[in-house]
């Protein structure tokens, strides 16, 4: 009985959050879109800091960055909901902001660096991985591959809240192509996609829980294989690619060419190896600009660390 009743409270809890949430967006779409971004902009750098989870951006950012003065801290904390708040009023503007287009027809406020091996990977049918981090808009990343033609099929989590999800997730699939959410056997949906020589795209800067021992900004934490164990049973490429975000309402996309994964002496993709290389390089990405990335997730934090069993070689 009590059970069913907190699961009903809290399922309505959820309902008013989303209620809440979609009609301030609503109202948002009312104004013209620079004037409501720059809005949300200016409002969560007065409402950022009164949340709870300040406090663990500010700790995170006291612990990567010792020597920066705390004022420093707080500018970077700032920036990070600026930008945070920015990536939620996107949602309602994305359609609007990509809609102008420049000479060839692609977005006039997105610049392009790597447009070449867009076109490249997409002429090219073979079994690959692209990853990300929660930088800038990082989902421009799988709207800009389809706007280049090249089709990716992109894990994702969905927010607990089931309203949200749902209104999120419909607005994502009509420009994101292939989206395949995380949970339990999404890691065969993925290898199904490298299978049938498709693309694959992977945000690799979150917590796992019982994930491989790993480094970040020089701490320790644990970070999820998938992407490194996919490499190792596809052998694959694997490429990197992220967002930033430029004044203006602008953004820059960025897609390298595939790294060489660190490998055992038989060969194989060395697991752990190749995980602690993507996190150094997703750590020199967040290091050019901090302020961009998501200093409030608990990312060094290690709930139940357990010893795992050794990668065959």
């Amino acid at each position: 009985m009590f059970a069913r009743l907190r699961n009903r409270t809290r399922i309505a809890n959820y309902w008013l959050i989303a209620q809440v949430t979609l009609g301030f967006l609503r109202l948002l779409r009312l104004l013209p879109a620079e004037r409501a971004l720059n809005f949300v902009d200016r409002a969560a750098r007065r409402v950022g800091p009164l949340a709870g989870r300040h406090r663990t951006a500010i700790g995170n950012l006291r612990a990567a960055y010792p020597d920066k003065p705390d004022a420093e801290l707080e500018r970077i904390a700032s920036d990070m909901w600026a930008n945070m708040a920015r990536l939620a009023g996107e949602y309602v503007f994305i359609e609007k902001l990509l809609g102008e287009q420049d000479g060839d027809e692609l977005p006039a406020r997105v610049e392009v660096v790597g447009a070449e091996l867009f076109l490249r990977l997409r002429d090219d049918p073979r079994p690959r991985i692209i990853f990300t981090a929660h930088l800038g808009n990082f989902e421009l990343l799988p709207i800009m591959a389809a706007r280049y033609g090249l089709a990716v099929s992109a894990l994702f989590r969905a927010p607990n809240n089931p309203f949200l999800a749902a209104e999120l997730l419909e607005n994502r699939e009509g420009s994101m192509g292939d989206l395949i959410a995380s949970r339990q056997g999404s890691v065969f949906a993925l290898a199904r996609v490298l299978e049938g020589n498709g693309n694959i795209g992977l945000l690799v800067d979150q917590k796992f829980v019982d994930g491989v021992p790993t480094t970040f900004f020089g701490r320790e934490c644990q970070s999820s294989p998938v992407l490194a164990r996919l490499a190792r049973q596809f052998d694959c490429d694997v490429h990197p690619a992220r967002c930033t975000r430029l004044p203006g309402n602008r953004f820059r996309i960025e897609l390298e060419e595939a790294i060489e994964l660190p490998r055992t002496a038989k060969g194989r993709v060395d697991v752990q190896a190749a995980t602690q290389m993507v996190n150094d390089i997703v750590e020199a990405w967040v290091r050019d600009d901090p302020g961009q990335w998501m200093w409030f997730h608990r990312r060094w934090e290690m709930k139940s660390w357990k010893k795992q069993p050794p990668v065959r070689a």
